[in-house]
């Protein structure tokens, strides 16, 4: 579904335009292959989960120039009517290569791979980083976020706080692939399928002549879903103690209830209204908090055995926190020359190594031991194999000397076809099935992932690698750059 999406081929940034009028003038619609990888975990984590997989596909797929676009591009006053005229039957006909969305990802490596025109592959780009930078961003905030509960119920509630109705929609999407198990966003419940979760806010009780009256009020309208907000006056003074009062009402109805805190000292007052919970007969009754959450601040509390039961998670989740954007890039890797008929590794130098591109058209295999979990992510050449059982060795991207052998009881090829000359390769499933996979498959991903990888701080670096062959090929492109051949 992208009714709150466009699918204008204009978003995107305006010199893809004036760069695809250039190639349209010379005649240089060749074939071309481009990576989009990102350079660097986001929150120094160890891991990143892809996300937006299904947005990207949906866009791409609709995308194309209205007569109110080419009006626009024409009044501009530097395109040409011939190229106009190309434009207004524009489509994207070429082939799309992505890894399953869900699937924990590292840098350096490609998480898909474009196959098109030259044209169509650069109008492409600003759509591409968008759609899946901020999603991964989102979706791997909320993994970290699901890590640190410990299993423990993760509730997003940050639309408030996101960036414009497309962040908070796409937001919502990606947190629930993270690993959140509902959101406060109804449009976004209605649109993906997921879980509308939320109980009340301050103002509901301040509305009410009294507390007490709030929390009856509320346990009679919704006897069965009754979590009460407890911090609006005092959390220990009146808040539990007239929470208490309205649950045992409840109770004598064969109903459960829970409260929540969203101020204070978390861990204190989780304590206090656990203590006063057990002592009033109620141990079955839930506490939830809230209140600008981190996963630090979750980390924090779950190692100090706070009784929480579930966390509502807002601002930092969706949007980002202390990372306002993930590093992914958008390179060409290999482009048609007309002469010789064949595809010519592309890649880009640098002053700086890490800027510094992985060439030709590539593969990417995932190693596994005995147990399933994960050795290592190798990018390969196209056609190239790496066999199960066998020791290989393998080269790090930028670091000539760092190297590594390694015997896989199981190889996984991770870039899949989804778009072949434009067309899915598979029919479209519901928004809320398509969520329901990415979700397990992250779920599943993480299990198979070292916990060394895994930790909020200072987490080891998963290793991801080049075969000898591409090592090569980039070591012989960086030979000829030097000598001023390139």
């Amino acid at each position: 579904m992208t009714n709150h999406f466009s699918s204008s081929a204009l978003f995107t940034d305006f010199y893809e335009l004036t760069m695809a009028q250039g190639y349209w003038k010379e005649n240089m619609n060749h074939p071309v292959v481009f990576d989009m990888f990102f350079r660097r975990n986001p929150f120094n984590g160890g891991f990143s989960i892809l996300a937006g997989n299904r947005t990207l596909l949906d866009a791409v797929t609709e995308l194309s120039f209205s007569g109110e676009d080419i009006d626009f591009l024409r009044e501009q006053k530097i395109f040409e009517e011939g190229f106009l005229d190309y434009l207004k039957s524009w489509k994207f006909t070429g082939d799309i290569y992505i890894m399953d969305e869900g699937t924990v990802v590292f840098p350096q490596e490609p998480l898909l791979r474009i196959h098109a025109n030259l044209i169509e592959a650069q109008i492409l780009e600003g759509l591409v980083l968008n759609i899946i930078n901020f999603q991964s961003l989102i979706a791997t905030k909320t993994a970290r976020v699901y890590l640190a509960s410990k299993g423990a119920p993760i509730m997003e509630f940050g639309l408030r706080r996101a960036q414009g109705p497309d962040g908070a929609m796409s937001a919502t999407r990606a947190s629930y692939i993270g690993g959140a198990v509902g959101t406060s966003n109804a449009l976004a419940a209605r649109v993906y399928g997921i879980p509308a979760m939320g109980t009340m806010a301050h103002s509901w009780i301040m509305s009410h002549s009294s507390e007490l009256e709030a929390f009856r009020e509320y346990a009679k309208i919704y006897p069965s879903n009754s979590v009460f907000l407890i911090d609006t006056y005092d959390t220990l003074k009146s808040g539990i103690k007239n929470a208490i009062i309205a649950g045992k009402e409840l109770s004598e109805k064969g109903q459960n209830f829970g409260v929540r805190l969203d101020s204070g000292d978390i861990s204190y007052l989780s304590r206090e209204v656990r203590k006063e919970l057990d002592r009033a007969g109620f141990p079955d009754a839930k506490i939830s908090v809230s209140n600008e959450l981190t996963e630090e601040i979750i980390s924090t509390l779950v190692a100090g055995g706070a009784p929480i039961d579930s966390w509502g998670v807002g601002t930092h989740m969706v949007t980002g926190g202390t990372e306002s954007s993930f590093t992914g890039v958008y390179k060409l890797a290999a482009r048609h020359e007309k002469e010789s008929g064949k595809m010519l590794p592309a890649m880009k130098f640098s002053d700086n190594p890490a800027k510094t591109t992985n060439p030709g058209i590539k593969n990417v295999f995932r190693l596994m031991d005995d147990n399933g979990m994960l050795l290592a992510d190798i990018l390969s050449l196209e056609g190239e194999k790496i066999e199960t059982g066998k020791e290989q060795r393998y080269y790090h991207p930028m670091v000539d000397y760092r190297q590594f052998s390694c015997t896989a009881s199981k190889v996984e090829p991770l870039l899949k076809l989804r778009l072949k000359n434009g067309k899915r390769t598979e029919e479209r499933i519901s928004d809320k099935e398509t969520l329901r996979l990415a979700r397990k498959n992250m779920e599943n991903r993480l299990l198979m992932l070292d916990e060394s990888y895994k930790r909020i701080l200072n987490p080891h670096i998963y290793k991801v690698s080049l075969t000898e062959k591409l090592k090569e090929l980039k070591a012989d492109f960086i030979k000829k750059n030097i000598d001023g051949k390139v």
